[in-house]
């Protein structure tokens, strides 16, 4: 039987926070600024999220490797911004993904490339 990790007060192991499920990362970035983006409304909100993927474009072509860690969490948390406010659950929604893909079910997968279709963009 192995070792139960050593657990601080605050639930991290051996002094770093456990990693965030989807679900518990979109329930506090809802509960730190869920109010504010509700007054702000869904196409603006949408537009702060364009910037931010802008932001990680940026730091992608320039082999930012400061700032990519900061630039993604800055965009998954503007996109589970606009899930919330969409009604969606992301959690619930990357289940899509689950199984494989979601056109050939294969893990990895075995659809043709091609320019015109992505898999993700199947229903």
């Amino acid at each position: 039987m192995a070792a139960r990790p050593q657990t601080t007060r605050k639930g991290s192991v051996c002094g770093k926070t456990p990693p965030a499920t989807l679900a518990d990362f979109q329930q506090q970035i809802e509960a730190l600024y869920g109010s504010r983006d509700r007054e702000r409304g869904l196409a603006t909100t949408f537009m702060w999220f364009v910037e931010e993927v802008g932001e990680l474009s940026r730091a992608l072509r320039r082999s930012d490797r400061e700032n990519l860690e900061e630039e993604f969490a800055d965009v998954l948390a503007w996109l589970v911004t606009l899930a919330s406010m969409a009604g969606i659950d992301m959690a619930r929604a990357a289940n899509k993904y689950l199984h494989g893909c979601p056109r050939c079910h294969a893990t990895p997968c075995r659809c043709p490339a091609s320019r015109s279709a992505s898999p993700r963009s199947s229903s």
